[in-house]
């Protein structure tokens, strides 16, 4: 009997979609170095063909059924390191489920301690670490103070990091700048560069976009959308051998990755150090090891963004920092992307999956953290979009398959209506970190 529907692990019951089968069968070969999607397609048809032969008819199978069915066929079929790289995956996932459940009694590994405490003692010493203390500063008509105090700190951050860099100028020769989704990272580099010039030295970017793999082998979500949150999406082998040779004193030919066709042209544009160069990567996946595995540790200066935002709102809970890149992806995407900010809600919990797994686990491997948290962001988020997450919620509210959604769109929704709005922004400086996502920069993206 075909399959019809599955259990999710909350109890709910969803439409069953092969597609997703063959997608994960895919991601897990691409984690070892395969690409051929024909194959996971093939071996996907294969685990339906199994869960049809051992469910009852008079049973739905659960999430759990599907994942067992789909290691035997792999095993059995001789993919070994696939099988690996999916109970890999798949046991990942469980941890991250069973710390959710236990992180009141245990903190996290992922969390920098010493800056949070900075950053909370800042916010005390301000009055904004509750919601209710930054609505009575802008009662007061101190909205325009507010931004000036966090914008210092945050650039006071920026000077931190650039002078930890002069001081290790004699051995560096790569900075990376990373971060997960809308950490800021595109302003804080400019800023950084600006600092490093007036000492004599230059960022020379090597951008890691132009190493992407052809759409064709490029893997998808869940959702069959091409994922570009993925370390496999990029060629790091390449990535790696660029930078030992450039490191070298070698000239390499750059790639160059065109958005609109999804293809890669290899062997394009020259690029060869020059004295008091530093290779700059401005990328998600910099720490990701096999991206620069080649280049020893001491010549690495590791920069990393979040907004370590510390804020109480009215229920007791802090406010959360991805709900913060949340925001600030809906505005980026939908003034520089011409995204519907909806579709970047649905696909939210794809990406925080991705960050979890391959870019957040690295937090404490830096060298330096840098804020990008602004206390003043609250006010000018609820004007743009308090009412789209009040829809949402009510739009997704009792819909299985967007679950994550409903629950990131009720919390932001009672988060932004417990703020004082702003609707004028002109009191953010055009160098801001937060015009990377409201517009009005004076840097060009």
């Amino acid at each position: 009997m075909a399959i019809t529907s599955i259990v999710k692990r909350s109890g709910a019951i969803v439409p069953f979609n092969p597609a997703r089968i063959s997608n994960a069968i895919y991601r897990a070969a691409v984690e070892v170095g395969g690409r051929d999607r024909a194959l996971a397609e093939k071996l996907a048809s294969q685990v339906v063909q199994l869960l049809e032969a051992q469910i009852p008819a008079d049973q739905i199978p659960t999430v759990e059924q599907v994942q067992d069915a789909v290691e035997k066929v792999l095993i059995e079929n001789g993919h070994a390191k696939v099988a690996k790289a999916y109970i890999l995956y798949r046991e990942e996932h469980a941890r991250m489920r069973r710390e959710r459940a236990d992180r009141a009694s245990r903190p996290s590994e992922n969390i920098p301690w010493a800056k949070i405490y900075h950053a909370l003692d800042w916010a005390c010493d301000h009055g904004v670490n509750t919601i209710a203390g930054l609505n009575e500063r802008i009662a007061r008509g101190e909205f325009a103070d507010i931004v000036r105090e966090s914008e210092a700190a945050y650039n006071e951050d920026v000077e931190n990091a650039a002078e930890m860099i002069l001081e290790r100028r004699n051995d560096l020769k790569i900075v990376i700048i990373t971060g997960p989704s809308s950490s800021g990272k595109t302003t804080t580099t400019i800023k950084v560069g600006v600092r490093l010039k007036r000492m004599g030295f230059n960022l020379v970017t090597l951008n890691v976009d132009n190493y992407f793999f052809n759409l064709d082998v490029h893997p998808k979500d869940e959702f069959g959308d091409y994922d570009f949150e993925t370390p496999q999406a990029l060629d790091l082998a390449l990535i790696n051998q660029h930078l030992v040779r450039l490191i070298a004193g070698e000239e390499v030919l750059i790639p160059f990755y065109d958005m609109k066709t999804g293809q890669r042209h290899d062997n394009r544009t020259p690029m060869k150090l020059k004295t008091n160069d530093m290779i700059l990567i401005d990328s998600l996946h910099g720490l990701y090891p096999d991206m620069t595995q080649g280049v020893p540790n001491e010549q690495k200066f590791k920069l990393y963004l979040e907004p370590l935002l510390q804020m109480k709102k009215p229920d007791g809970g802090f406010v959360r920092w991805a709900d913060l890149r949340l925001i600030r992806r809906m505005l980026r995407d939908a003034v520089h992307r011409a995204y519907d900010p909806r579709r970047t809600l649905l696909h939210w919990h794809y990406v925080r999956n991705s960050e979890m797994r391959n870019i957040i686990s690295h937090i404490n491997e830096t060298d330096y953290i840098v804020n990008t948290g602004m206390p003043f962001e609250l006010p000018i988020y609820r004007p743009r979009l308090l009412a789209q997450f009040a829809q949402w919620e009510i739009d997704y509210q009792n819909d299985p398959l967007r679950e994550d959604a409903y629950n990131r769109a009720k919390r932001v929704h009672a988060m932004l209506e417990a703020v004082t709005p702003i609707a004028d922004d002109s009191a953010i400086p055009g160098d801001s970190v937060l015009r990377e996502f409201i517009g009005g920069s004076v840097y060009k993206y």
